[in-house]
């Protein structure tokens, strides 16, 4: 069965040309002018994935992106001002998988809506994981194959896409200096755009999941003008159940 994305733009000519798009790439879509129209779509279908546009008439796109992601985790890609850098900030802040400004290439919302569907569902990959699939580092254990990470109490962790992806970059390269531009080749791959302050903002949130323990080692370290380092050490376990 096709994906299906919702679009939430109060510009009529975008949405109908974005339905137009996405559809003739097969996807299904649905589509929704302000934000009530988007939260009945949501409990009236399963949605795969969200576009949505901060600027919206009521309720706002922030704010909507918040109610979401308090209660799912529906992969969300917000629409922009051009240069609007706080609102790109704060919508990661809230839980956005990705951003892309106004005025857009719908070619390149489609690569964007493609890269995030695809970190969502599948497994990955990774450098130390050998026949194991799994990373273990101070009694955490970062499940490879089923994208969990549970902490030495054995307690789940909830990690978005882009959190999972990036932790996980750190943590197959311990002991090594990474700066933004390589975590978002990591994490991200080549269509992540070069908005360098996104890492900056998974990597507080991670380390706010990380640290459980006041007086726990500090695993993600800055290093002044050169980025981001994992300080620990990182075993390639087999994944359990």
């Amino acid at each position: 069965m096709a994906q299906h994305l919702l679009i939430v733009d109060d510009d009529k000519e975008i949405r109908t040309l974005l339905s137009q798009f996405m559809t003739q790439h097969g996807y299904r879509v649905s589509v929704a002018d302000d934000g009530r129209a988007m939260m009945q779509a949501l409990e009236g279908a399963r949605i795969d994935l969200i576009v949505l546009d901060v600027m919206l008439p009521g309720e706002d796109g922030l704010s909507l992106c918040r109610r979401v992601r308090a209660s799912a985790a529906i992969p969300i890609v917000m629409l922009t001002a051009v240069g609007s850098e706080t609102d790109r900030i704060v919508g990661l802040e809230m839980g956005a998988d990705d951003y892309l400004p106004k005025p857009f290439n719908p070619r390149e919302l489609l690569a964007r809506v493609r890269a995030v569907l695809r970190r969502a569902s599948a497994p990955a990959g990774g450098q130390l994981n050998g026949a194991g699939r799994a990373l273990e580092f101070c009694g955490w254990r970062l499940d490879v194959s089923g994208r969990r990470l549970f902490s030495p109490a054995g307690a789940l962790v909830p990690l978005r896409a882009a959190e999972f992806d990036l932790l996980l970059a750190l943590a197959e390269r311990p002991q090594r200096v990474l700066n933004r531009e390589q975590l978002l080749d990591l994490s991200r791959g080549r269509a992540a755009a070069s908005f360098d302050r996104s890492v900056d903002v998974q990597i507080s949130r991670l380390r706010r999941k990380l640290n459980i323990e006041p007086d726990g080692p500090e695993l993600i370290k800055t290093v002044r003008g050169g980025g981001y380092v994992f300080a620990a050490s990182v075993a390639a376990v087999g994944a359990r159940p």
